[in-house]
């Protein structure tokens, strides 16, 4: 059994990593830490979680105790954890936070659709953005193949979800509830990500990605629309894409136009694509606590390990 400890327990993330790992059939939950809810049942706080485990957060936390930590606390925090701990040897580590997407201090940018072989490798782990997964899956296929000639140009709706379980002016329901707003227009963090690895695959490419995130008045869920020049058809266009994703674990190209109930509550994303003249239009839907974070993170924790990547992910979408 793999032995798993948590920092940061107590957010939307890690609320859905616990309720993967706490059934997933390798897994032995060690300890979940938060210095907010120490003493409390895991399920106090995340409700769902009731019959499941009783487990109790813990105030302190014993990294030689673990095979791999899962850290899911606020961005910044991580590297100012390891300022203050050591890392035992032969830890893994697995970070849902910002801080090492750039691949700095070791670590390895962990979307297994471009980094597989790289990730089963790899003991420091960087879990990509949930609006960078959703994006980079759209436009990866075209890089790789030296195919991006213009400008890309995203608007992606994310649920309430993504902004955290921190109340704030725009999660309360009252303003959020029958609401959308665009946020971060072309200066979301996330794009940093997505610029590395589009130029790791495609060398010299050197035209923005526009990108308008908008707040979703839903709880859960990502739709990204992308579209950019393109010079395919649009049945060359969906062998490419299909091609590339072949091997791939969760992440589907649809002959359909997509929705978010194909993949909330799962790892899945799902892929589909138009041609308008000169355009090609991706569609690209994950849920952004699984696919865009937790889900994610176990899946790039079963390659790390030697497992089958789909273990103790096989979850049911909510279709109505």
């Amino acid at each position: 059994m793999i032995k798993v400890g948590i920092i940061g327990g107590a957010g939307y993330t890690a609320g859905e990593l616990i309720r993967i790992l706490v059934n997933h059939p390798e897994v032995e939950l060690t300890f979940v830490h938060s210095t907010s809810n120490a003493g409390n049942k895991l399920y106090d706080v995340h409700s769902g979680l009731i019959g499941d485990t009783d487990m109790t957060f813990s105030a302190d936390y014993d990294l030689k105790a673990v095979d791999v930590l899962f850290m899911c606390s606020g961005h910044g925090k991580s590297t100012a954890f390891w300022a203050e701990n050591e890392r035992p040897e032969g830890l893994k580590v697995v970070d849902l936070a910002q801080d090492y997407r750039d691949e700095s201090n070791g670590y390895v940018y962990g979307l297994p659709e471009i980094n597989r072989d790289r990730i089963r490798k790899a003991s420091l782990l960087a879990n990509p953005g949930c609006f960078a997964t959703a994006i980079q899956l759209a436009i990866l296929p075209l890089a790789a193949a030296g195919l991006l000639r213009g400008e890309v140009n995203v608007t992606g709706i994310t649920g309430s979800t993504g902004a955290g379980v921190k109340p704030g002016a725009t999660t309360h329901f009252s303003w959020r509830n029958n609401n959308v707003s665009v946020y971060k227009a072309f200066e979301h963090q996330h794009l940093i990500e997505i610029g590395m690895n589009v130029h790791n695959l495609q060398k010299g490419y050197d035209k923005a990605i526009n990108f308008l995130p908008v707040r979703g008045d839903f709880a859960r869920g990502i739709l990204a629309s992308v579209f950019t020049d393109c010079d395919l058809s649009i049945d060359d266009a969906k062998a490419l894409y299909k091609d590339f994703y072949k091997d791939a674990a969760f992440t589907f190209v649809s002959d359909t136009n997509v929705d978010l109930k194909q993949v909330v509550n799962t790892n899945k994303a799902v892929l589909s694509l138009e041609k308008h003249g000169d355009k090609l239009l991706i569609n690209s839907a994950i849920d952004n606590l699984l696919k865009g974070a937790s889900g994610q993170a176990v899946q790039n924790m079963n390659l790390m390990f030697g497992l089958d990547e789909k273990t103790g992910l096989k979850l049911k979408a909510s279709a109505f």
